[in-house]
């Protein structure tokens, strides 16, 4: 299966993403082990739910960037107008860098949660624009 030029673009963009995602690895890395692995961020304390929010804000940028890379193949085998493709293209990554953004913050500001829910909001399009549009490929 070939990918569309499309799919290539935005796919080699959200790939450029991964490095940040590798930092994010090694900063909690270090924050784990109090400098001694990875990078010590100047003398960083979090408490338990600082800590709970940095993870899961880790977590998620992995698994929503490597599955916006996903759909981003699934959608070339989709019947949807080039429009509608293009907001699922979009909203893909837009949702992994959103929600994981929104995590890190919260752990400092509650006002952080609107990215948790521009995230959330994205990611359900992509979502519902890719099933759609597979489901109507039969």
């Amino acid at each position: 299966m070939a990918m569309s030029r499309e799919a290539r673009v935005m796919t080699g963009i959200t790939i450029l993403v991964v490095p940040t995602i590798m930092y994010g690895g090694w900063t909690l890395l270090g924050i784990l082990t109090q400098g001694s692995a990875g990078a010590a961020p100047g003398g960083l304390k979090l408490t338990e739910t600082q800590w709970a929010l940095w993870r899961a804000g880790h977590a998620h940028a992995g698994v929503w960037t490597v599955f916006s890379i996903l759909l981003q193949v699934l959608l070339d085998s989709t019947r949807l107008s080039a429009a509608a493709t293009w907001v699922a293209r979009i909203c893909a990554p837009v949702s992994a860098v959103a929600l994981s953004a929104g995590f890190f913050g919260l752990a400092f500001s509650p006002s952080f949660r609107l990215l948790l829910y521009l995230g959330i909001c994205t990611l359900l399009i992509a979502l519902l624009t890719t099933a759609v549009g597979l489901l109507r490929s039969r």
